[in-house]
């Protein structure tokens, strides 16, 4: 079975949150991007990364106790390319796929994760990637086959994430899961709903 590696994307600068930065808002007694954190330790599946940019510091500090490793990306500003690049370059060597999750979606559960897994570990052949699925709408997280995309993830730029690479090939298995796949939090009305 491909070893697995989770790269937790919580870099972003939340505009949209005015000064306190959209990962710290509390929600249900925990910082936003400690929930998807919590999920990827309790998934089990492997090495967790946190990719970190903006309020490197503030957003390090909600993630403290946690057995993940952490890395600061100086070009967070670049764009999401940036950002999940730095992830994968802090994995260990050597891993089948890497399980990216957004710092912003705090429905993201466990099983989700360990879901997503069991359908690419499963698959002959192996998909390109796994995505879940949602009323006919892709979501996040995402499994990566490495093997397969890691020279065209190296090519992303921009704002590009890995949706875009994504999108016209044959080779992606989508996974039906719940709703929590499609809920991500960018504005406070999109926080307050959550409550």
């Amino acid at each position: 079975m491909p070893e697995l590696g989770l790269i937790l994307l919580a870099a972003g600068r939340g505009t949209r949150f005015g000064a306190e930065p959209k990962l710290l808002q509390p929600l249900a007694g925990r910082p936003l991007v400690r929930h998807a954190a919590e999920a990827a330790l309790a998934s089990g599946l492997g090495p967790v990364v946190a990719v970190l940019g903006a309020h490197a510091d503030r957003v390090g500090d909600a993630l403290d106790g946690l057995a993940l490793a952490r890395v600061v990306n100086p070009a967070y500003a670049d764009g999401l390319a940036t950002s999940l690049q730095a992830g994968l370059a802090a994995l260990p060597a050597g891993l089948g796929g890497a399980i990216v999750l957004l710092g912003d979606m705090p429905r993201v559960t466990a099983r989700h994760l360990t879901d997503l897994a069991d359908a690419f570990r499963r698959a002959d052949p192996a998909p390109s990637a796994v995505v879940p699925v949602h009323a006919g709408r892709r979501g996040n997280p995402v499994l990566l086959n490495l093997d397969r995309l890691a020279p065209a993830l190296a090519g992303l730029s921009g704002d590009q994430g890995a949706g875009r690479l994504l999108a016209g090939r044959a080779d992606v298995l989508e996974c039906p899961m719940d709703a929590g796949v499609g809920l991500d939090v960018d504005t406070p009305d999109g926080l307050a709903a959550l409550r």
